[in-house]
């Protein structure tokens, strides 16, 4: 089976580094516009409280669709290629970060918004000094627990024609190559367990604003 990766590499190298890219550009397209939504869905949600269990519950809702299913939705409307699978990854991402987001926001303690606003700080200050600062840890555990699923899930994108590992993969299925299903699974668990320990460092930074 050595000889088998050894080969593998030695002749398609080239190749696995385009699908790697392929993959970590349609991963990090889809978790940047799901977090462009759900942070600021989440500040909605803490800011307007009786919007809160009408926007959690759409996002739920559509967090229990299968990304396979949103795929074939979106397919008679935007066709095959890379944005009907970047809109279900974005589905995917979103409530992980929107729950993680209003969590955060709303943990953060009366007295110390009582403080801030008592020493003269704008709403606006109160906001990006005060309860983003303190709320970030649980944001940044959010988009971590997203990138892991959106990483893992992209894999679907090369059925419809978007590439990535999953060109990879699903070529070992169809040929019943062990060592080409191996290989792409395991490039998207390495690439899956990077951007955890990436989000892990990140979250560390804040850990000592930690409050939940």
């Amino acid at each position: 089976m050595m000889d088998q990766f050894t080969a593998y590499f030695a002749e398609n190298s080239g190749r696995w580094l385009s699908m790697t890219a392929a993959h970590l550009k349609i991963s990090l397209i889809s978790l940047l516009i799901a977090a462009a939504i759900a942070v600021p869905a989440g500040v909605i949600c803490v800011y307007f409280k009786r919007t809160e269990r009408y926007i959690t519950a759409l996002f739920g809702i559509l967090r229990v669709i299968p990304s396979l299913a949103i795929l074939l939705l979106v397919l008679p409307v935007m066709g095959t290629g890379t944005a009907p699978a970047t809109v279900a990854l974005v589905v995917l991402a979103i409530p992980p970060i929107l729950i993680n987001t209003v969590t955060g926001l709303s943990g953060v303690p009366d007295f110390m918004l009582e403080t801030a606003e008592g020493i003269g700080m704008e709403p606006r200050q109160v906001w990006t000094r005060v309860r983003f600062p303190l709320a970030m840890p649980l944001i940044i555990t959010g988009l971590k627990t997203a990138a892991v699923e959106i990483i893992a899930s992209a894999t679907l994108a090369s059925k419809i024609g978007a590439g990535g590992l999953g060109d990879l993969i699903f070529t070992g299925i169809g040929l019943f190559k062990t060592d080409l299903l191996i290989i792409g699974g395991a490039s998207v668990a390495m690439l899956s367990l990077l951007a955890g320990l990436l989000f892990g460092a990140a979250e560390k930074i804040f850990l000592r604003h930690k409050i939940i």
